[in-house]
């Protein structure tokens, strides 16, 4: 049995992850660790949205880029790794990049929490109204690039972040909504960015280590009800 080993933790809560859905929007370094690791959770359905496809670039940190996967669709890719995993699993794919525009769409039926791993600060902030108007808890990754000490992420609402400036930028989006900045779960790392200018740098165990947190704070969650 696929789970065995997590019954022995858990017992019969296996019951409740499986009659759970997640929805997680981005599949990149963080996401794919994220989806990956809730379907080895025994969640039974999961509603996965990116628009992407896998560049040979991802390698060194997101866990769908292989070489057999490169200029394919992540949520294609996915679809078939996590059926490998557990052929039970039903996933709903949204090949989209998520604005105002289709805002509405990913929330087909009913949804019990949202892990936002996205990189479009304008599609995080959709995304987090969205939520908090239709009462779907959510958990926000801030930023991991540049960074090399993954024993420096934390958990904590989104106004008690610090040094990370993908953060800050959140915080001033929300300035005027404190419901939101006090209330909104996000993972951040309070390590100072590297400096450098041109493109994020990244690194395997920083965005892997940020995934593995979201789902365990995720899957905690279910199993505390």
């Amino acid at each position: 049995m696929e789970f065995e080993r997590e019954k022995l933790i858990i017992g019969d809560k296996i019951d409740i992850l499986k009659n759970k859905r997640v929805l997680v929007l981005g599949l990149g370094g963080v996401g794919g660790y994220v989806t990956e690791s809730l379907a080895r959770c025994g969640i039974g359905s999961l509603v996965l949205v990116d628009y992407d496809t896998v560049d040979i670039t991802n390698i060194n940190r997101q866990i769908i880029a292989l070489h057999s996967n490169i200029d394919k669709k992540k949520t294609d890719c996915f679809k078939e790794r996590l059926l490998d995993i557990n052929p039970n699993i039903n996933i709903d794919l949204y090949d989209i990049f998520y604005n105002n525009d289709n805002k509405d769409v990913i929330f087909n039926g009913k949804i019990d929490f949202v892990i936002d791993c996205c990189d479009s600060l304008e599609s995080k902030k959709i995304l987090i109204e969205e939520c908090f108007k239709r009462d779907i808890p959510v958990i926000s990754s801030m930023g991991t690039g540049n960074k090399l000490h993954p024993e420096l992420f934390k958990i904590t609402c989104l106004s008690k972040t610090e040094y990370d400036p993908l953060a800050k930028k959140m915080r001033y989006l929300f300035r005027d909504n404190k419901e939101i900045l006090n209330k909104v779960m996000v993972i951040y790392s309070s390590e100072k960015p590297c400096e450098f200018k041109g493109k994020i740098g990244s690194i395997s165990f920083v965005p892997s280590v940020a995934g593995l947190m979201l789902t365990s704070y995720v899957v905690n969650k279910f199993l505390e009800n």
